[in-house]
Formats: structure tokens, C-alpha cells, sequence
């Protein structure tokens, strides 16, 4: 169902508009009121609706600042607000009810602000069809069009994947919306042809802006972004051309043109240019912030170069900055496979301090590399402790157990692990079923082994190599020449 569906009103809300009005009520205190209760995510959906059962009883109109106010408040209410799950789908509701009942063009007039407010509710609610059919509805009204709507509007088609159409109302007729277009007008488009993978489209468009010049002169938005589109098209050397050519026209990079720079480098392994540029970057004055460190650690993971991740990781904590999952997890895999999952613990716990809750991913490091140094009571309180969190184990979590258990021939254990896994719904797979017949040949338990090589054909999971080879060798030693020739 539609993020955007109008929220339903009961019969008792319509009649409330013909009761008396309250003499007592002011509409700006309480628009006021309510959007500060907005902000901090107290305000629910009957709230609002109450507000407006309450305006639309008024004689007096709200001013047009408190309203929009509110409705610009609820545009950019977070979806994890604890009362209002969807503040652009209620900001369509309300307009809605303002347009149906009778009092509401004379106690809310819409203005053209209104108009845009609830065409960006549409692009940040995914629905920018409705947001372009909110842009016809204006136009009808006879309302004066401003930059905002241009631009808006602009965002509308882009978002709903007409690009082709944005370019030729920036190019041809913005002048129809009483407006010429901006720095930001072009930043839109361009965005949109790079997201689109049509960066060299986005480049001609860069050069008009740059011959226009005044208003539309590129800025470092403009040129980030396309410098950006490159790198993800794989045109690192357009991408460089067009850093050299912001530089010489003096615009000066961001942080996040010298990021999208850096990243490029290291998914290439050249940390050596990537080096050059973080340093370029620092002696520019412009500071790494926490997609560069990012960056310049997982690059050094990827490339071995374990040491100066860490040191930057270190450096990257020292200047306050949270390093993400992704990197936290790289580096993790560097301790744990080294023998540090002490220290790769360190790691999981200041992360979660700092509010980033590791994933499956995480835990799997992590409990593996408990698995591989022996330090089976650590492995079950982390492995309990991720079900407590409400972490789900895959056949991967539970494959890492069983095997641990299985390399030293702790088969009690290793099967109440696996009894576990198949009773929690968790499908085992060729490596945790030749994992569990294999432990079972080597410790002498033919009969289990063979029973659970039958379950495996059972569940069609195709046998491996080390299975056959397993069970005939456990055949030979335990059951006898007959039974191995006789079974595979």
C-alpha cells in the first residue's frame, strides 16, 4: 500500500468543523506548539488531525508562516519519530481535508510555499508522480511561481526518472515558470544524469554552466558531483581531468571531492596516490572526516597493509570520529586472523559504545576467530549475546561453532550445535554437513556419520568430495571392506 495513501477520517472529525468555534485559541501559539512537538517526535497523526478539527472551526485564518511552519516540520519528520511514522504521507492528508471541507480555503489559504513544501514531501516520500501532479494543481490555481518551485519541480522529474525532461526545462523553460535557473538548478540535473550513468551528458551540461557564468557558474557542488559520476563509471582519468580543471578555475575541493577521489584510488589498491591526495587534502586545510578514514582504512585492509590501518584507525578515534561497520569489520578480520581476537573484541565494544551496533557479519569475524584460538567459552557468551541483541544466527554462524567443536573432536557438543540449528529453522549446507560426517569418520562414529550423510541426500545437499572420501576411509578402518564397497 501507498506510503502516500490519505489517511482515513471518521465522521465525528468532519462534523467537528461546524461546531462553535473555540474563543480561547490562538492558531499561531498553537502551530507553533505543535511543530515544536514535531521536532521532538511527540506529536502523533490524531494529534495533527485534532489540530487542524480545531483550525477548521476558526473564523480567523492561520497565518501563512505558522502553517508552513508545521507542514515543513512534519515534511522532514524522521521515519523513526516515536508518533509519526510518516510525516510527508500526513502532510498530503491534511492538505487534503484543507481542499475537501468547505471552511478550509478560508481558514488555511494555500500559498505557493505550501505548494512547494508538499512537493518535496512527495520526492522525500518516493512519490514524485504526485509531487508533479501537486505542481499541476498549482499551476491552476494561477499562483505566481518562484525558484523554489522551479527547482522543486526539477527534482520532481529527476526523481521520477525523467531526466531528459528536467534537462529541457533547465535549458528552455524555466523563463515559463518566472525564473532562470541557478547554480542549484543545475546541481539537480546534473545528480540525476550522474546517477544515471550518463556523466558525460552531465559534463556537457557542466561546460554551458561554465560558459553562462554569473549565477551559473560551476561551483564545488556542481563539479564533485560529476567528478563523483566518473569515478563510479569507472573514467578515472575524466575524473581527474575535470579535478585539474575545477582547481585551475579556482574553485576550491570539499571534503567530499577529495573523499570521492581517495575512494576511487583505494578500490583500485593505488594507496600510494590515495596517500598523496589525503595530504594534499590536509595541507589545503580541508579535514578527513569519516567517509575519507573510511576509505583510506579499508583500502589498507584490502591491500595487507594492516599496520597503517591501524594507525589511521587510531588516528580516526582520537579525532572523535565513528569508524563504520564496514571498516570496523575489515580490521577486525586482520586481528582475528592474527591471532588478536582479544583486541578485535576491543574493537566490536567500542563500536557498540559509540552506537553502531555490529551486524551478523561482525559476529561471524569475531566468533571465528575465538573458534580458531580455542576460546570456546568467549565463542558461546558472544554467540548468545547476538541472539540476546536479536541477531539471528545463519547456517554460517553455526557452521563456525560446529566446526570449532569439530576440530577437537568435541562431537557431543558439536551435534547439540547442530540439533540446534536444524530446530531453529536453519538449513545446514555441504560444509557444515561434511564438516559434522567428517569429525564423525575420525573419531569412529561410522553409523552417525553414515546417518547423517543419508539425512544430507534427503535434504538435497549434494555431497562433496571429503564426505566420500570420509566415509569410505571410515568404512575401511570401522566397518569393513563389504560395507564401504557395498555403500559408495
Amino acid at each position: 500500500m501507498s506510503s502516500l495513501r490519505v489517511l482515513r477520517r471518521s465522521s465525528t472529525s468532519t462534523s467537528t468543523s461546524t461546531s462553535p468555534p473555540s474563543r480561547s485559541w490562538s492558531p499561531t501559539a498553537a502551530f507553533a506548539a505543535a511543530t515544536e512537538r514535531v521536532r521532538a517526535g511527540t506529536l502523533s497523526q490524531d494529534d495533527a488531525h485534532h489540530l487542524f478539527d480545531e483550525l477548521l472551526r476558526q473564523v480567523t485564518p492561520v497565518p501563512e508562516r505558522p502553517l508552513n511552519g508545521f507542514l515543513a516540520a512534519l515534511a522532514r519528520a524522521t521515519s523513526s519519530a516515536a508518533c509519526i511514522r510518516d510525516g510527508p504521507a500526513l502532510d498530503v492528508a491534511l492538505f487534503n481535508r484543507v481542499c475537501r471541507e468547505q471552511a478550509g480555503p478560508r481558514v488555511a489559504p494555500l500559498t505557493v510555499h505550501t505548494y512547494n513544501i508538499l512537493m518535496d514531501c512527495c520526492c522525500r516520500a518516493s512519490r514524485p508522480d504526485l509531487g508533479l501532479a501537486f505542481f499541476a494543481r498549482l499551476l491552476r490555481t494561477g499562483l505566481k511561481t518562484d525558484e523554489i518551485t522551479a527547482n522543486t519541480f526539477l527534482k520532481c522529474l529527476c526523481y521520477a526518472k525523467r531526466t531528459d525532461e528536467a534537462v529541457n526545462v533547465l535549458l528552455h523553460r524555466m523563463s515559463e515558470l518566472g525564473c532562470v535557473p541557478n547554480a542549484f538548478s543545475y546541481s539537480i540535473v546534473l545528480k540525476s544524469l550522474c546517477d544515471n550513468s550518463m556523466s558525460q551528458r552531465a559534463l556537457d551540461l557542466l561546460q554551458m554552466m561554465a560558459k553562462e557564468g554569473g549565477a551559473c557558474s560551476p561551483n564545488v557542488v556542481a563539479y564533485s558531483t560529476v567528478i563523483h559520476g566518473f569515478f563510479k563509471e569507472g573514467e578515472t582519468g575524466k575524473a581527474c581531468n575535470l579535478f585539474h580543471e575545477m582547481m585551475q578555475q579556482g574553485v576550491e575541493p570539499s571534503v567530499w571531492t577529495y573523499s570521492s577521489i581517495i575512494d576511487a584510488l583505494c578500490k583500485a589498491r593505488a594507496m600510494d596516490k590515495a596517500e598523496l591526495v589525503l595530504q594534499q587534502m590536509v595541507n589545503k586545510g580541508v579535514q578527513p572526516n569519516n567517509v575519507t578514514y573510511n576509505c583510506m582504512i579499508h583500502g589498507y585492509s584490502t591491500s595487507g597493509r594492516w599496520k597503517e590501518a591501524a594507525k589511521l584507525f587510531r588516528e580516526m578515534k582520537s579525532r572523535g570520529l565513528i569508524p563504520d561497520t564496514f571498516t570496523c569489520n575489515a580490521l577486525m578480520t586482520y586481528l582475528c586472523k592474527h591471532g588478536r581476537s582479544k583486541e578485535a573484541a576491543e574493537i566490536s565494544d567500542a563500536m557498540t559504545a559509540k552506537g553502531h551496533k555490529p551486524d551478523i557479519v561482525s559476529y561471524s569475524i569475531l566468533l571465528h576467530g575465538y573458534a580458531n584460538e580455542g576460546c570456546f567459552a568467549d565463542m558461546i557468551d558472544l554467540f548468545n549475546s547476538m541472539e540476546r541483541n536479536g541477531i539471528a544466527a545463519d547456517c554460517h554462524v553455526f557452521s563456525i561453532l560446529i566446526g570449532a567443536y569439530a576440530k577437537c573432536e568435541l562431537m557431543d557438543e558439536a551435534m547439540l550445535k547442530f540439533t540446534q540449528m536444524r530446530r531453529q529453522g536453519v538449513s545446514p549446507d555441504a560444509f557444515t554437513y561434511s564438516t559434522v560426517i567428517v569429525a564423525l569418520c575420525r573419531v569412529g562414529r561410522l553409523a552417525d556419520a553414515i546417518g547423517k550423510f543419508g539425512e544430507m541426500i534427503a535434504m538435497g545437499v549434494q555431497p562433496d568430495r571429503p564426505v566420500y572420501r570420509s566415509l569410505i576411509q571410515g568404512c575401511f578402518m570401522h566397518g569393513g571392506l563389504v560395507k564401504a564397497t557395498a555403500g559408495f
